[in-house]
């Protein structure tokens, strides 16, 4: 069956609006672990067990994006109440410079009360961590694709950067599904411990549940972790409205790998020791990397980019060794080699749905996902390679049989192979 032809509506379950954590736990390791090892079999199990569950030898990959506060309100001087949610760089695009900037930068947003913001400057005074108060502008620029609106932001005095001025202006955005405003506590809760690159307007909320501790024993362990970076945008949200999932346009998001992350998983792959990821958006940064280093074997020009179904193409679905996988990941070595750089950015708008050819992921530690989501797509495609093409709904069914808390503040899953 061709993927673009799955239904979505193959996809749905009923969540009761009470299964939905609106906070997490206390104590974030503290929260329940779906296990699945393949076949029929599932344990119910506690997230601080982790180590004693993982496969010897394996290599954890994490997501070390950072949320920001991405949420800005402004108030015209008619009083009318605006809110601008910055979605990614324009100018400067690149993330790193776009926190580092100082005086003015530009950035795609949606618009909340656009129709009351037709033109003119809106402004705020904001007070820095160290006393000093700045004076924070907004120009609303012209229509992007997808409803987006161009944003331009200046602010005096101009020697401060960009992250602090969002840090001060801003607000965490939690998932719109929680049904609440954003409180105090949702500043450490939204963030993985682990967190370090400014970018991110969603967390990968599968690494909530680690803790410095658990980590720690992690190490102990033997287990090796290296992170990646995927900054998670706000289409992470969107839901699948057509029938079909191919009249879905996926989300595009920007990753970066180090050199010593991708010889890490390069090392793994050779020797046979399984790489687990944690969240589905370090998923979708490992699963690019074949594709990825493929358009850099056949051109040293190529757009660093992969598409939404290059995955389905004829010679990404033959099947590989792991031995092969490494060596087809080299490319990608040599790239930052020849150009003496320590790591690579790229963008990805990968569709993983049932149909998949998995080369990278042998074990996925993940939530509990919406109904109809490209995340359950992905889910339904990492369990169904055992043959068991209906096994997420065993899953999901016995946990809302067992009391699981399901989305972002959620109880987690481990998915072994």
């Amino acid at each position: 069956m061709n993927p673009q032809d799955i239904s979505i509506a193959d996809f749905d379950y009923p969540l009761p609006d009470g299964r939905i954590a609106l906070h997490p736990l206390a104590r974030r390791d503290a929260c329940r672990l779906l296990l699945s090892r393949g076949g029929r079999q599932m344990e119910d199990r506690v997230f601080h067990e982790l180590p004693e569950l993982l496969p010897e030898g394996a290599l954890v990959v994490c997501n070390d994006t950072r949320v920001i506060n991405a949420r800005m309100r402004f108030r015209k001087p008619t009083g009318a109440a605006i809110e601008i949610f910055l979605l990614e760089p324009m100018v400067p695009a690149d993330y790193e410079r776009a926190f580092s900037v100082e005086g003015r930068c530009e950035w795609s947003a949606l618009v909340g009360n656009v129709k009351k913001w037709k033109s003119g400057t809106l402004e705020k005074t904001l007070s820095l961590p160290d006393g000093m108060e700045l004076t924070l502008r907004a120009a609303l620029g012209g229509e992007l694709p997808g409803g987006e609106r161009r944003i331009c932001l200046e602010w005096c005095p101009a020697g401060v950067p960009f992250a602090t001025v969002v840090d001060a202006a801003g607000y965490i955005p939690i998932p719109p599904y929680l049904g609440r405003e954003s409180e105090a506590c949702d500043m450490d809760d939204y963030q993985t411990v682990y967190s370090r690159a400014e970018g991110s307007v969603a967390a990968p909320t599968a690494g909530l549940h680690f803790t410095p501790g658990l980590l720690d024993r992690l190490e102990k362990a033997g287990i090796a972790r290296v992170p990646v970076t995927l900054h998670v945008g706000a289409g992470t949200f969107k839901p699948v409205k057509g029938d079909r999932i191919g009249e879905h346009p996926m989300h595009t998001e920007v990753f970066t790998i180090t050199r010593g992350s991708l010889g890490s998983i390069i090392a793994a792959k050779r020797e046979g020791r399984p790489v687990v990821a944690v969240g589905t958006t370090s998923v979708r940064t490992l699963e690019s990397l074949p594709l990825l280093a493929d358009k850099v074997a056949a051109s040293a020009g190529a757009a660093m980019h992969v598409g939404q179904w290059e995955a389905y193409a004829a010679a990404s679905m033959r099947k590989r060794s792991d031995m092969e996988t490494a060596e087809r990941l080299m490319p990608l070595l040599d790239l930052m080699d020849s150009a003496g750089v320590p790591a690579i950015t790229a963008s990805t708008a990968i569709m993983i749905a049932p149909g998949f050819n998995w080369n990278i992921v042998d074990g996925m530690v993940t939530n509990f996902h919406q109904p109809r989501s490209t995340l359950l797509l992905l889910v339904s495609s990492f369990l169904g390679r055992d043959g068991q093409p209906e096994r997420w709904r065993d899953l999901y069914n016995h946990a809302l049989e067992a009391d699981y808390r399901f989305l972002s503040y959620g109880d987690a899953c481990l998915f072994l192979r």
